[in-house]
């Protein structure tokens, strides 16, 4: 037997399983070890999303209207509990939270997490998209502050490809399917360090500005 997620029927009960394992114990470890909440959101089979909307404007990559999500500090126990009355769901993080995301291109993404390293930036964890887009997450409040930020940088009136999400939106985190394009995946995942404590936009931002030039140009 297969399941459904709002009228789309899975198959293959033993990858199901196996699927459904390590979902569980992502879930388990950005509630209970980093602090954050998890929303499960629908999925895209076949181009069609799971949320039975033959219209949706968003397949597969949007929360379930209907489920709760799984609060910050969930045990492994109380996780798996409340996933599996979503079976197959996405894990979406919602931002504005525990933290917001600045996003960019992955090229210019990739560029600028080597120059920070080697300046030595305070850096949280990073996703990397099926999509192409690297997405940074950084404490709250970046979303508001982003136009004065640029502004006071000399970034305002450039042509960039960065964009910064807050509260209201989620993010797809790993090891999800992203809208059926492929998985998200970590280029640096979450430390105990990085995790509740992320760094704030104004000392990453000033890199991701001109390294999104750069790439531009």
């Amino acid at each position: 037997m297969g399941f459904t997620i709002g009228g789309i029927r899975e198959m293959r009960s033993g990858s199901r399983r196996r699927a459904r394992t390590t979902e569980c114990t992502a879930v388990a470890e950005y509630t209970g070890l980093w602090g954050w909440d998890v929303q499960p959101g629908a999925r895209a089979v076949n181009g069609q999303c799971s949320c039975g909307d033959r219209a949706c404007a968003a397949p597969g990559a949007h929360p379930l209207p209907f489920a709760s999500p799984v609060p910050a500090g969930a045990a492994l126990d109380d996780a798996t509990k409340a996933w599996s009355e979503y079976p197959g769901a996405a894990l979406l993080l919602p931002v504005g939270r525990a933290f917001d995301v600045i996003e960019v291109a992955e090229a210019a993404g990739r560029r600028a997490l080597v120059r920070m390293e080697r300046m030595g930036l305070p850096l949280g964890p990073v996703c990397a998209t099926p999509t192409g887009r690297a997405q940074f997450l950084v404490a709250p409040g970046a979303a508001e502050e982003l136009p004065r930020l640029l502004y006071r940088m000399g970034w305002d009136d450039a042509d960039l490809d960065l964009h910064c999400l807050g509260p209201g939106s989620h993010i797809t985190a790993p090891p999800s399917n992203l809208g059926g394009s492929g998985p998200v995946r970590w280029l640096r995942p979450p430390t105990l360090d990085t995790a509740g404590a992320p760094p704030q936009a104004r000392l990453l931002l000033g890199t991701l500005a001109y390294m999104c030039h750069r790439t531009h140009a």
